[in-house]
């Protein structure tokens, strides 16, 4: 059966709308840039979307990465670990604000859905892609600046960062809002209720995440009109040739090394996964904090979609003949 424009529109609606809303924001960033102002607006849309996302989230579905945490642990090493490295070789072939967005989308935590999505298709461990989730999101405010302090300095010509501050503001935007969901679902009903209701949450977050790179790119447009010749086509081009390349050789790199230590198919899977997946939410907030161009974080979201998709299929149909 041959897939109409209306089926079409309804699988991939957010991509469409997370591409247009990038394009309006640049596009008509004169008229939009008070947005750009509203400091309490993007905090308050980051906390709520990740107390939303976090609140579906099922603790006791970690038992079996708690029973074998080799993979959880190896996981966590790639996304913390090997990602933030081969990203700063890859790096090195980068200049200016689009090399900074990209070491920034580089240390920041597993995507809160998208990663056990994949896995579970892919036939996958999904308990590990969950624990990774989690682990690493409640981690970030300490991993993440430890590794921007290392990249950027604390003075930097470029930025200015503050390991006290960034602790303080993830702890507050990220961590907190997460251990509260997780406090709320104590709540029988409420957690029933979640679980049940955890396609209409994702609906919600995903309205969100747009609302983030609309503001986002609000801020991209001021900057391009003062330099329009740092943001030609090459330069979105060579975004999105970067993040593939790191995406993909620590996606397989996290698969090669879980079958090499004698993890199995669906533990290796996950690793593979949870290891190379980044969050758009938690990205985006600290491009805005900083300063620096959101584009390699939406491209890195973007790209990890299509890219995974393509790679579920292939580890799917391996499982079927095997």
């Amino acid at each position: 059966m041959i897939p109409t424009l209306k089926d079409f529109f309804k699988k991939q609606w957010f991509l469409i709308s997370l591409v247009l809303l990038f394009a309006i924001g640049v596009g008509f960033e004169s008229q939009l840039s008070e947005l750009t102002t509203q400091r309490w607006l993007k905090n308050a849309i980051v906390a709520t979307v990740l107390f939303a996302m976090a609140l579906p989230l099922d603790v006791s579905a970690m038992a079996s990465g708690l029973r074998r945490p080799k993979g959880t642990l190896l996981a966590i090493l790639m996304n913390f670990g090997v990602l933030p490295l081969v990203a700063l070789a890859v790096a090195t072939l980068l200049s200016g604000e689009l090399k900074d967005g990209f070491l920034v989308a580089a240390v920041i935590p597993c995507t809160l859905a998208s990663a056990s999505v994949w896995t579970r298709k892919a036939g996958g461990n999904d308990s590990i892609s969950i624990m990774v989730t989690i682990i690493t999101n409640l981690s970030c405010f300490v991993i993440s600046p430890l590794w921007l302090m290392w990249f950027f300095g604390s003075d930097s010509a470029n930025l200015k960062i503050s390991f006290p501050d960034m602790v303080s503001k993830l702890g507050l935007l990220v961590v907190l809002p997460m251990g509260l969901a997780q406090v709320v679902r104590l709540n029988k009903r409420i957690g029933n209720w979640s679980t049940e209701n955890k396609k209409k949450l994702s609906l919600f977050c995903q309205c969100g995440i747009l609302s983030m790179v609309f503001i986002g790119a609000v801020g991209m447009g001021s900057r391009i009109s003062a330099d329009p010749e740092s943001f030609g086509p090459a330069v979105f081009a060579m975004a999105i040739v970067a993040v593939l390349v790191v995406h993909c050789s620590v996606f397989w790199l996290g698969i090669g090394t879980g079958n090499a230590i004698g993890l199995s198919r669906p533990d290796a899977i996950a690793v593979g996964f949870a290891g190379s997946q980044k969050t758009l939410m938690v990205g985006l907030q600290i491009c805005m904090d900083l300063g620096v161009s959101i584009l390699p974080m939406v491209a890195f979201h973007v790209s990890q979609l299509f890219a995974d998709t393509i790679f579920a299929d292939i580890l799917n149909r391996k499982n079927t003949e095997t």
